[in-house]
């Protein structure tokens, strides 16, 4: 399935776009002809909490625009109610309608303390990691969906991290295993209330991520990445934050969407549907390689699984 053009005239708004899968799939939407609405906190005069002044939401705008699309930046905090009513006013005002919203606002790394017991986490993180995963996606779409459902066949994305079916295994810190579960709960509720305006609602995930913040986690960069592997074995089926941007894209281009909705789905299942790929020409399924390798005990290996 190709995607060049067929968002023509489409309008985006990818709400947390600074960096990692938010950016490419501002990117891809824009790379189908979108114009896309990028928002996040660290621009070229101002950082977010997140810490990496050198991923700008005007980078992204400039992106999507090099890849076919319009790309326009607006500096959003979707903390606040204020900034996001005026930044979905705005995006009537231009463009009169909002056919895509993708609610990918995170910046919550930092916060997840792994292995801990709740009584033993900081609770002013866990909290905040809520706020940061939860409380901005449910802002957002209050705000934006009134202007989302004017036109029939819009498309709500909530990305997180893992699928309803993944998520079963517990995350191993209870504000991180809440804050990812949410998105896929605020999906499926969102799938009936836009039912009766033709709407759609998807929980996205994508796999093991390889984005800027891994890579340097890791030492590496997007042209060595295959070296982390020695530190981390399962590295070895990361996909690029374009994959993610690619299932995006098609969601967004299937006339035939609705059959997603309410559903929750990895990058590497929409790509086995829709035929797209990596960078690299490979169709990663880390969802299957986890599901049968790492917790099934089964023989194989990432390369079975590309």
């Amino acid at each position: 399935m190709s995607t060049q053009g067929a968002l023509a005239g489409r309008v985006a708004l990818v709400a947390g776009a600074t960096r990692g899968a938010g950016r490419a799939m501002a990117v891809e939407l824009g790379a189908a002809g979108a114009t896309v609405y990028a928002t996040g906190r660290t621009t070229r005069d101002s950082v977010s909490e997140v810490g990496r002044a050198t991923e700008t939401i005007e980078e992204t705008a400039e992106l999507i625009t090099a890849a076919g699309g319009t790309g326009i930046a607006v500096p959003t905090d979707h903390l606040e109610p204020e900034r996001v009513r005026a930044l979905v006013e705005r995006i009537d005002r231009e463009q009169g309608r909002l056919d895509v919203l993708v609610n990918d606002v995170w910046g919550g790394e930092a916060l997840i303390e792994f292995g801990k017991k709740t009584w033993q986490t900081n609770l002013a993180g866990g909290l905040r990691m809520l706020r940061l995963g939860v409380e901005t996606h449910l802002i957002t779409s209050y705000y934006a969906l009134p202007l989302l459902i004017r036109n029939p066949g819009g498309l709500v994305v909530e990305v997180t991290d893992g699928s309803e079916e993944f998520n079963k295994t517990y995350r191993l810190n209870l504000f991180y295993d809440l804050a990812k579960n949410a998105p896929i709960r605020t999906a499926f509720g969102l799938a009936e209330e836009l039912k009766e305006f033709d709407g759609t609602a998807v929980s996205v995930s994508p796999g093991f991520l390889r984005s800027e913040q891994m890579l340097d986690h890791f030492g590496v960069t997007e042209e060595n990445w295959r070296d982390a592997a020695e530190q981390e074995p399962h590295f070895a089926i990361a996909e690029s934050p374009h994959f993610v941007g690619r299932a995006v894209a098609a969601l967004a281009a299937d006339p035939d969407r609705a059959r997603w909705n309410g559903r929750s789905v990895f990058s590497g299942e929409l790509a086995e549907v829709y035929g797209f790929t990596d960078l690299d020409g490979s169709r990663p399924d880390a969802f299957g390689y986890f599901r049968d390798v790492v917790f099934g005990g089964k023989e194989g290996t990432a390369a079975d699984y590309r």
